[in-house]
């Protein structure tokens, strides 16, 4: 049996594995059970595009909020929280300690790409 290797790992918003899932789907033609049962949870949970996403993710790394790490920006690109309580609820889990103007700019970026 052949085992894969692992050549490089990096997080990925839902619309960016939802992109590549449908390349996947094109290539094979059908996909296998578990990829099945992937896109239809994308399908439900996705909200934006792949090219909304990577823009919203090169915005929130350009607002350069010195303790905002990739995983939290990954969670606030599938989210997409509306207001600085819902983006709270992203931070309430961990010690990240971000200011409410920053939290507030965050939102702003959140809001212009939709």
């Amino acid at each position: 049996m052949v085992k894969p290797q692992l050549i490089q790992e990096y997080p990925m918003t839902l619309a960016e594995v939802k992109a590549d899932l449908e390349k996947i789907k094109a290539r094979d033609t059908q996909l296998s059970f578990r990829a099945g049962k992937c896109e239809e949870y994308l399908n439900d949970f996705s909200t934006i595009s792949a090219q909304k996403a990577v823009h919203l993710r090169k915005a929130l790394e350009d607002l350069k909020v010195t303790r905002l790490k990739t995983d939290h920006i990954i969670q606030i690109v599938d989210l997409m929280p509306k207001t600085v309580d819902e983006l709270k609820v992203i931070f309430s889990g961990s010690s990240v300690g971000i200011t409410k103007k920053e939290m507030e700019s965050i939102v702003t970026a959140v809001e212009a790409v939709k």
